[in-house]
């Protein structure tokens, strides 16, 4: 279920991501209901799901999705203890001083990214989805880049990129598949410049991509080993340092 922030004018290439519901045609993405059991301590969170892009839509696109579209992604470092080196949306815990979950979010990807919250338009928020790993009931909160700022890597040890991954790369069919858990855990994932993205991050952008008139038939029967993916996805960036004496970029566009 989709809640949009009473007010906020919406992109018309955003329409259907913020007024329809996230869906799972084909029934291969679990991260959808993940509901806390019953009785269970929960700890409340919040992402920021942030599109960037211009107000305009572009005739020629499906769903109107302009050429330089855009969304706000991080990749934690890998010294942390819960969820090392995963791509995720920029956010984290609740704190006692923020009103909602808007709130949230917005001051996480500030502390996380560096991005100005002033020019970030709230557009909706999605229903609470849980984490079982950290018992966070985390809600995503979608937005619209309004006035984009600066973003990069605040601090080292909990983000080591920042990165504004274009939407039409990551809706791109060759860069979309799915991954198996060494656990039993199967669902979307999609590779975007040295980067996997998957599990919650995933199924939450898989299940937007759904609905938005944007996305293009991809292979839902291709099947990868998740470690088998990110050893290649290592090795590919150990080669790239090798050759142009470099390792991943804190920040880009």
């Amino acid at each position: 279920m989709t809640n949009s922030v009473e007010g906020s004018a919406v992109p018309p290439w955003l329409r259907r991501v913020v007024h329809r519901t996230p869906a799972d045609p084909h029934k291969i993405n679990p991260v959808l209901d993940r509901r806390a059991p019953r009785g269970a301590t929960t700890r409340e969170a919040a992402v920021l799901v942030l599109f960037g892009g211009p107000v305009e839509a572009d005739p020629l696109m499906s769903g109107g999705l302009p050429a330089d579209a855009d969304i706000l992604l991080t990749q934690r470092a890998s010294t942390m203890r819960q969820h090392s080196g995963q791509v995720a949306f920029p956010g984290g815990a609740s704190d006692p001083g923020d009103e909602g979950p808007i709130a949230t979010a917005l001051r996480e990807a500030q502390e996380e990214t560096g991005l100005d919250p002033s020019g970030v338009r709230p557009l909706a928020v999605l229903e609470e989805i849980f984490i079982p790993p950290s018992g966070f009931d985390v809600t995503p909160v979608l937005a619209y880049w309004e006035k984009p700022s600066e973003v990069g890597v605040v601090d080292p040890a909990e983000a080591e990129r920042v990165a504004r991954v274009p939407v039409h790369t990551l809706i791109d069919p060759r860069n979309r598949f799915q991954v198996r858990h060494p656990a039993g855990y199967q669902g979307p994932a999609f590779a975007v410049d040295g980067m996997l993205v998957w599990g919650f991050t995933a199924g939450i952008l898989a299940a937007l991509f759904a609905v938005s008139g944007w996305e293009q038939e991809w292979d839902r029967h291709d099947i990868r080993d998740l470690d088998t993916v990110l050893a290649e996805l290592d090795n590919d960036l150990d080669d790239d340092h090798l050759t142009h004496g470099h390792g991943r970029p804190a920040a880009e566009r």
